[in-house]
């Protein structure tokens, strides 16, 4: 793939009015609300911004949580959503102000469960209520940030475990770094987008990632078939680490996600009479029957919209479905180069929507014009695109018959539709097209042994091919034919391949 080309495919998104209903049904993030309200016209606060104990109980029962074990947790986190978002705003009374600078008890100074300041409904709050959807999908995104913030971070028992004498947590006694910890997650949703992003559903998110095969596209190298017991190890201890962020991010609404059956490690935990073992937990081979108690994850509508304003954020360009349609050609055909065949159709047929067929044939041919690196495969892209359009485009492909660059595309396009008085192309051509047509295939690293049956075909079909083919006035020539003495299985017409790649190169016609 081209470095400079782009690497994720386009997303389909929901409109902005649904992904803000489905972003107020989240229930985290509709706790966080109903405690902004409840807060009117102030609740009382301790000096790191959390309710009093007298508040917690009330807190619990403003979200009915009465009956539920995890209540006041779950309470808690819904107001530092709140606050994290801007729905709740603090005012912290600075305690340390009038204190005797002589004082070595620390008397006067305030414990952190004792009021210290007060919260009020915040001004997110007040947008949330008067503004449209964005607004909405704003307040959603900030509470995802702390979502995701919490989920990377360890449990509070384990925190408390750790305090040093000075009060401090020893970070590196937890084998746990914050950085680290909030990269690994972002990769996770990352991958997943793109798993996301390359369904044929374009983003719909319809299919669950089994939880091995999202571990594994972390830590597992492309080119491996046969993972070691090492990797095996690997992906397992990511798939625990992903099963405990996952079932932290169900109820901020970025993911669909169904546990790891926590029956898996007991049964390897009680087998090996220690801590489980790869082999116990992820066996080479899963049946269809089983994946599922691995754990199976799936970003939701909502979650795409966020992972996506995430990445954007960061720099990433993350293309939605849609957005090529109102782009100048050249912007099209270098996009859909790099999209997978039913998403560039799509995307393609969005363009030609917005365009007659006449203006957008001429727009095609005119932008796929060019010698740099990119323009064969444009000219690829503009041939693919081409023939999604009818008769009534025929005049522009008429037009280009005597383009050396266009001739032969036009040609083949009036030949599949049998049209009339198609003037024959002469050899130049039918090499010029041929090389162009192998240099977009090399630079789209598509299936090695498709190209290597392209190669092998038009070889065969023309008696010394690569004596003519050195002489193709072709910026690409050398290259192609120094591909084709590695792919082509006939030793000998291999051979033959490299020295006219060497002529290629002496004539000066490879590019500089």
């Amino acid at each position: 793939m081209a470095a400079d080309r782009l690497e994720l495919p386009p997303v389909r998104l929901l409109p902005e009015e649904e992904l803000a209903r489905l972003a107020l049904a989240v229930p985290l993030l509709d706790r966080a609300v109903r405690l902004a309200r409840w807060c009117a016209p102030h609740v009382t606060v301790d000096a790191m911004g959390e309710l009093t104990a007298q508040d917690v109980p009330r807190a619990v029962r403003e979200l009915g949580l009465e009956e539920q074990p995890d209540g006041p947790a779950d309470a808690a986190q819904a107001w530092g959503v709140a606050v994290d978002a801007g729905l709740v705003d603090l005012d912290i009374e600075d305690t340390d102000e009038d204190e005797d600078e002589d004082d070595e008890a620390g008397a006067g100074s305030v414990a952190l469960d004792e009021p210290a300041g007060r919260a009020v409904p915040g001004e997110a709050l007040g947008r949330l209520d008067a503004g449209g959807p964005r607004e909405v999908l704003e307040v959603w995104l900030a509470a995802l940030d702390t979502a995701l913030a919490e989920a990377a971070t360890p449990d509070l028992d384990g925190l408390l475990e750790e305090l040093g004498p000075d009060g401090e947590v020893d970070l590196g006694s937890l084998d746990w770094d914050p950085e680290e910890e909030a990269e690994f997650l972002d990769g996770a949703l990352a991958n997943l987008y793109l798993f996301t992003a390359m369904e044929d559903s374009g983003g719909d998110a319809k299919d669950a990632v089994p939880l091995p095969v999202l571990a594994a596209s972390l830590v597992v190298p492309e080119d491996v078939e046969e993972p070691s017991d090492a990797l095996l190890e690997d992906v397992t201890e990511v798939m625990m680490r992903l099963d405990e962020h996952f079932r932290l991010l169900t109820t901020i609404g970025l993911l669909e996600y169904q546990p790891l059956d926590e029956a898996l490690i007991e049964e390897a935990e009680s087998e090996d009479d220690g801590p489980a073992e790869a082999a116990a937990v992820f066996p080479e081979e899963i049946g269809p029957e089983e994946v599922s108690r691995y754990g199976l994850v799936r970003l939701t509508p909502l979650g795409v919209y966020g992972v996506r304003s995430r990445m954007a954020d960061a720099g990433t360009h993350a293309p939605v479905a849609g957005d090529l349609a109102g782009e100048p050609a050249a912007v099209l055909l270098e996009a859909l180069f790099q999209y997978p065949d039913q998403i560039a159709r799509r995307e393609a047929d969005a363009w030609l929507g917005n365009r007659k067929p006449y203006d957008a044939a001429r727009e095609l041919l005119d932008a796929a014009r060019g010698e740099d690196r990119n323009a064969p495969g444009r000219r690829l892209v503009a041939q693919q695109t081409l023939s999604l359009l009818g008769d009534e485009a025929e005049p522009a492909l008429r037009e280009v018959l005597a383009d050396r660059q266009l001739g032969g595309l036009a040609r083949v396009w009036l030949t599949e539709r049998e049209a009339a008085d198609v003037p024959a192309p002469d050899e130049d051509m039918i090499f010029w097209l041929t090389v162009d047509t192998i240099a977009a295939q090399l630079d789209a690293d598509d299936d090695p042994e498709l190209l290597r049956e392209l190669v092998t075909d038009l070889v065969a079909r023309h008696d010394g091919f690569f004596t003519a083919a050195w002489r193709v006035d072709h910026p690409a020539t050398a290259d192609v034919l120094e591909a084709m003495g590695r792919i082509h299985p006939d030793k000998r017409l291999a051979k033959e391949a490299r020295k006219a790649a060497f002529k290629a190169r002496s004539a000066g016609t490879a590019a500089p």
